[in-house]
């Protein structure tokens, strides 16, 4: 039998440099199951994300050596892979029995838990081809789609199977997206004069929708399942998932190696609120995505970082390092767990390209579908806090770097301007900074700076 079949060992792969274990979540396979190259065959949740383990193979799930829920370290042989040797193109099932090596309705059955779970690989090939998943038939476990049936479906000449987008073309939203990737400052142009005097009709202008700020208030708060799994009559116990145990340890880390220090300074950003009710509807239409408050922060955030670079650095112990390359976290909540995803270089990106990365990200963390790479690499945290209603915080700086922004609600205030009382659009950024690196006045100064970009923002202002 030797002959006819092998068993190849499936390891925990190195996830991240710094990742040395994970747990195992959910096997997708079971003994005897068909297995194809790159589909999941298991989900392990880490210390960052929950990541599927894909198969490097074709062949038949044979022995798992991990059972659900156990630690595995990197390196450890989780389960065992049954692949065909040379004299023929067979495999042996669990039991002995020799089954073609692919059995496209091998695992077709009644069950369709799975049938919404798409691999990396399937959603790749599928927005390669413009194909809508829920045409295609799933052969794999539970329903589940894998390479294969996306692969026949593009045989049977189904690639165009997609849901129509008549609001955009695709090359003009390639054009958009290549566009986003511009560096140019949206401030170019734009005549500073805070000092101007404001007429009447001016300060009287209506300011609608001004208490929406962000990512959150468009859809209903999950609320957390609570598992009652013993206590008296009014305790019980939550168990700590690896993702909040991290969570409780970063925090930790940062609270007691980082001396916090904290500022927070008013905006005025009753033409921002102008400029987005003006441009959001057709940016909705054209690109899909909502327009948020939060994308124009960012560009004023990344404009700001360029003209204060110690802002994008991290301790040393010997030495303060700056980053080049401006990445920004976003602190994005879900019903158990804050996550920070990141917007790689985001000083390449104009605001039509931040808003796309918010929307996308939000998205991911929502879904459970972050990677790795969406984790790793954050220089400087921004959190939308003012999504919640929230108008004053005091954030703990995301370990190892140097300060956090917060982005309070936008609330209508009277103000004082020219001797005048008038109903303003503000808001406040609060601050907290590692104060062994940055002082009172660079803060001081950065958040001046992001002030001055906001409130530059015009109706003029083009988000490409």
């Amino acid at each position: 039998m030797t002959d006819k079949y092998t068993m190849t060992d499936v390891a925990m792969p190195q996830l991240a440099e710094s990742l040395v274990s994970a747990t195992i979540a959910k096997w997708l396979k079971k003994p005897g199951d068909p297995i194809e190259q790159y589909e999941p065959i298991c989900e392990v949740i880490t210390d960052k994300v929950n990541a599927e383990i894909p198969s490097t193979l074709d062949g038949v799930m044979g022995d798992i050596l991990a059972e659900e829920g156990q630690v595995v370290s990197v390196g450890e042989v989780i389960c065992r892979i049954q692949t065909a040797g040379a004299s023929d193109g067979t495999v042996a099932s669990a039991g002995g029995a020799s089954e073609p090596a692919h059995s496209p309705g091998a695992a077709i059955s009644g069950d369709t838990s799975m049938r919404s779970r798409y691999s990396p690989a399937v959603q790749t090939l599928a927005a390669q081809h413009g194909i809508d998943l829920n045409r295609v038939q799933g052969t794999g476990l539970g329903g589940r789609i894998t390479r294969k049936d996306v692969l026949k479906y593009i045989e049977q000449g189904g690639s165009q199977g997609a849901a129509a987008q008549p609001a955009v073309t695709e090359p003009a939203r390639a054009e958009r997206r290549e566009q986003s990737g511009s560096a140019a400052s949206p401030f170019s142009g734009l005549k500073q004069q805070p000092a101007t005097p404001l007429s009447k009709e001016d300060l009287l202008t209506p300011i609608p929708d001004v208490r929406h700020s962000g990512l959150h208030l468009t859809e209903t708060p999950k609320i957390p399942t609570i598992e009652v799994e013993g206590g008296g009559r009014s305790d019980y116990f939550i168990d700590v998932t690896p993702i909040r145990n991290t969570i409780a340890r970063n925090m930790r880390q940062s609270v007691t190696e980082i001396p916090h220090a904290w500022t927070m300074i008013e905006v005025d950003v009753t033409n921002l609120v102008l400029l987005r009710n003006k441009l959001k509807d057709e940016f909705k239409r054209n690109e899909g995505v909502n327009l948020t408050y939060l994308a124009f922060l960012l560009k004023a955030v990344v404009n700001a970082i360029k003209d204060y670079p110690i802002m994008n650095s991290f301790w040393a112990v010997d030495k303060i390092v700056v980053k080049r390359d401006i990445n920004l976290s976003l602190a994005v909540g879900t019903e158990d767990s804050v996550m920070t995803p990141v917007i790689h270089r985001a000083d390449q990106k104009n605001i039509a390209g931040l808003a796309r990365e918010i929307d996308e990200l939000a998205r991911k963390t929502r879904e459970g579908k972050l990677t790795l790479d969406d984790m790793q690499g954050g220089t400087f945290t921004v959190n939308n806090t003012g999504s919640f209603g929230s108008i004053l915080s005091y954030p703990i700086i995301n370990y190892p770097q140097a300060a956090i922004l917060t982005f309070e609600s936008i609330v209508k205030k009277p103000v004082v301007i020219n001797d005048m009382i008038a109903v303003r659009s503000m808001a406040n950024l609060c601050l907290s900074l590692d104060h062994r690196i940055l002082d009172g006045v660079i803060c001081g100064r950065f958040l001046q700076r992001v002030k001055d970009n906001l409130e530059g923002y015009t109706l003029d202002t083009k988000l490409y």
